[in-house]
């Protein structure tokens, strides 16, 4: 689905990514891991098109990404990757429905079939108590599942999450892993997840080591079924 050719990357003398090419498959969890200071969140940033490289090229399903033009790109991006941030980058000014719901309107959905997606997956995500709440009146957990729910709610092809459970408590961080799993097992989504949690590796399919602006370790994994997180 996604795929990285010969991605190099440098900020002034610091070669932060050096001539890496991997690809993602869909229906997948990758984990990518490593210690700070390895190129993860860039390398999450260019398959994103939220950062160019220096070098090398983005193809989506066959589509070479940077050739296209910054307005043709944007419409891209937002119809078929969706973002999750460590700190879930929720606007505090609207409600948790008016966060996910955003993106839509910015696809150019009407305001009513906009609102009834961010209502059913803020539902599908436990949250259809919290719909008119702001991001202040909200746990840490309900923010980050708010922020799940905004980047799924154009239903990407491809969701990518920059330490997803970084801000978390350990009851948070294992609740965001189930839900990004049963996401996965239930509804094919596919993540991209760059994290420093090494349970991660545990429900993900893949996991890739990086180490000094490369790839030192790409592995699969055997993986157990997701169960159900929120009962009706």
């Amino acid at each position: 689905m996604l795929e990285l050719l010969n991605i190099s990357k440098s900020y002034g003398s610091l070669k932060v990514l050096q001539d890496i090419s991997i690809s993602f498959n869909k229906g997948e969890i990758t984990a990518i891991v490593g210690p700070s200071g390895a190129g993860k969140t860039t390398l999450l940033q260019i398959a994103g098109t939220l950062d160019r490289p220096d070098s090398g090229e983005v193809f989506f399903n066959g589509t070479e990404l940077l050739r296209l033009k910054d307005k043709k790109l944007s419409h891209f991006r937002n119809l078929n990757i969706g973002f999750v941030f460590q700190f879930h980058q929720l606007l505090p000014e609207f409600t948790a429905l008016e966060n996910v719901a955003l993106p839509s309107l910015i696809a150019g959905n009407r305001k009513k079939r906009a609102f009834e997606d961010a209502t059913r997956l803020l539902g599908e995500l436990g949250l259809s108590h919290r719909l008119t709440h702001k991001p202040s009146e909200l746990s840490g957990g309900e923010k980050q599942r708010t922020a799940i729910a905004r980047a799924l709610v154009n239903n990407p092809e491809i969701i990518l999450a920059d330490e997803p459970t970084g801000s978390l408590d350990s009851r948070n961080r294992d609740e965001i892993k189930s839900i990004i799993s049963r996401l996965r097992d239930d509804y094919g989504h596919t993540f991209v997840i760059v994290t420093h949690d090494p349970e991660m590796a545990d429900i993900a399919n893949r996991t890739i080591s990086m180490a000094d602006g490369m790839i030192s370790e790409d592995s699969s994994a055997s993986i157990l079924p997701s169960l159900p997180l929120f009962e009706d």
